[in-house]
């Protein structure tokens, strides 16, 4: 982790047993994102519109896009959260996700908040698993482990 002007950029790696034709498209569809990270993240003119089980919602542009090597947005807290994936020779792919922007007073959250979104992407892409509760009253902001 990397501070510059009182904001933290966050890095987190994983490795996946999926490709990351299949990777991508669980990061940049509407569907794939519903899978695992958010209970909805609807795609509209370039802009996705987050909802989360607690309720909680935000609305960012897709920043970047070049399938299936990388996928960047605005996130949470005005964040821009790009993960880049490679391909890693033997049809898994790394995925490297870089977190810029995140108050210091966030980084709390952030910081495992990651985690479960890349070990949730990780079950469910290689595992088929989705570990969400999908209850709104067991959340994060209750400290549930829950996207």
């Amino acid at each position: 982790m990397v501070t510059i002007r009182g904001m933290a950029v966050v890095e987190w790696r994983v490795h996946l047993a999926s490709p990351p034709e299949v990777v991508f498209d669980a990061l940049a569809t509407d569907g794939g994102r519903a899978r695992f990270w958010a209970e909805s993240a609807v795609r509209r003119s370039g802009q996705i519109d987050w909802r989360f089980p607690g309720g909680q919602t935000c609305r960012g542009p897709v920043l970047s896009e070049d399938r299936p090597r990388l996928f960047s947005v605005r996130y949470v807290g005005g964040t821009r959260a790009t993960f880049t994936l490679s391909a890693d020779g033997q049809g898994g792919t790394d995925v490297h996700l870089v977190d810029e922007g995140v108050a210091g007073d966030d980084l709390m959250q952030v910081l495992p908040g990651w985690v479960s979104v890349l070990l949730s992407l990780k079950a469910c892409l290689d595992h088929g698993a989705d570990l969400r509760n999908h209850d709104r009253e067991r959340t994060w902001d209750e400290r549930y482990c829950d996207n």
